[in-house]
């Protein structure tokens, strides 16, 4: 899945927020409702999106979580 193609970041849209191409709807409440338990179906009901864009949601979330460094932090 290329997510390149149905996501989009643009600082005039929801402050740059990485949203569904052609929509408000960000990215953060796609992957956000399937973790809270959300089929895909419902979110393409309730954001009218595609499955299509649910997956590159899910796929704009994996490459940056690739991306990301984490640093621990001591324990007091």
């Amino acid at each position: 899945m290329d997510w390149q193609d149905r996501i989009s970041v643009d600082p005039k849209v929801l402050v740059g927020k990485p949203v569904i191409k052609g929509t408000r709807v960000p990215v953060q409440i796609i992957v956000g409702s399937l973790a809270g338990g959300m089929d895909i179906e419902e979110i393409c009901r309730e954001y009218r999106v595609t499955e299509k864009d649910v997956h590159a949601a899910l796929s704009y979330a994996a490459e940056v979580l690739t991306e990301e460094r984490v640093h621990a932090l001591s324990h007091r």
